[in-house]
C-alpha cells in the first residue's frame, strides 16, 4: 500500500515546472533566448530570472530564510529597481548567470521544504495585511501554479520562435502528426474562426426563434 506523502507530490509538481522551463532554452541562441515576443515583452531567458526572484522571495524571505544573507542582492531584486526588471536579461547578464541562480533557488527552495513541516507559518512581505500570513503548503501551491503558468508562457514563446512544442522532455503530451497534419490542422482552425465571424458579422444567431422553437412547449 502506497503512504500519503504530500509534501513530495508538491515538490515533484514543482521540480516538473523547474525543469521545463529550462529546457525550453535548449538549442537557442543568444537572440533567441532574449527576443521579446508579445507586445508586453515576454521572453524566455526573461522569464526563468522572474521565475527564480520569485522563489527566492517565497520561500527566502517569507520563512525567515533570505537567499541574500550574506552577499548583496542583485540591482533588479532591490525594492527600488526599476518596474518589470525581473521580466529581462540585460545584454551583461549572461545565461550561465541566470540558470546558475534559478538552480541555487531551487537548492534553497528545497531546503526551505525540507527543513519546515507543511503547516509551518510564514508572512509574505507584500501581499495585502490581511494575506500576509501563510503555511508552507500554501506558498508550495502557489508555486506550483506559478511555475507552471509561466513553463505555459514559455512554452508558446519557444513554439513561436522554432516551432518546438512539448510539455516536458521527456513527454511532449502531443497528438502525432507531421509538418504536413498541423498546417492542415492549423487551415481548419482559421477556416473554423473566419466561419464564426462571418456569422457573427451578419447578424445569425442560436436563439430560440432561429433554432425553431416557438416557445409553446412543442
Amino acid at each position: 500500500m502506497i503512504e500519503p506523502n504530500p509534501k513530495a507530490d508538491l515538490l515533484r509538481y514543482l521540480q516538473g515546472g523547474r525543469e521545463t522551463l529550462l529546457w525550453k532554452l535548449d538549442g537557442l541562441s543568444e537572440y533567441d533566448i532574449r527576443r521579446p515576443l508579445t507586445p508586453t515583452g515576454t521572453n524566455l531567458l526573461g522569464l526563468v530570472k522572474h521565475v527564480a526572484s520569485v522563489e527566492l522571495g517565497y520561500f527566502g524571505d517569507t520563512f525567515g530564510r533570505p537567499f541574500f544573507d550574506e552577499e548583496p542582492p542583485p540591482w533588479w531584486y532591490t525594492e527600488d529597481a526599476e518596474p518589470n526588471s525581473d521580466m529581462w536579461a540585460t545584454a551583461e547578464e549572461s545565461r550561465e548567470e541566470i540558470v546558475g541562480l534559478y538552480r541555487r533557488a531551487w537548492e534553497h527552495s528545497n531546503g526551505t521544504i525540507a527543513t519546515l513541516a507543511l503547516d509551518a507559518i510564514g508572512h509574505v512581505p507584500w501581499w495585502p495585511e490581511e494575506h500576509r500570513e501563510v503555511t508552507l503548503h500554501h506558498i508550495l501551491v502557489h508555486m506550483i501554479s506559478e511555475t507552471q503558468r509561466h513553463a505555459g508562457h514559455a512554452d508558446i514563446v519557444r513554439e513561436l520562435i522554432d516551432g518546438a512544442v512539448g510539455l516536458m522532455q521527456v513527454n511532449d503530451n502531443m497528438p502525432p502528426g507531421d509538418g504536413a497534419w498541423w498546417e492542415g490542422h492549423r487551415s481548419r482552425l482559421e477556416h473554423a474562426a473566419r466561419e464564426a465571424s462571418g456569422r457573427e458579422d451578419s447578424g445569425d444567431s442560436t436563439d430560440a426563434e432561429s433554432d425553431g422553437f416557438n416557445g409553446d412547449g412543442d
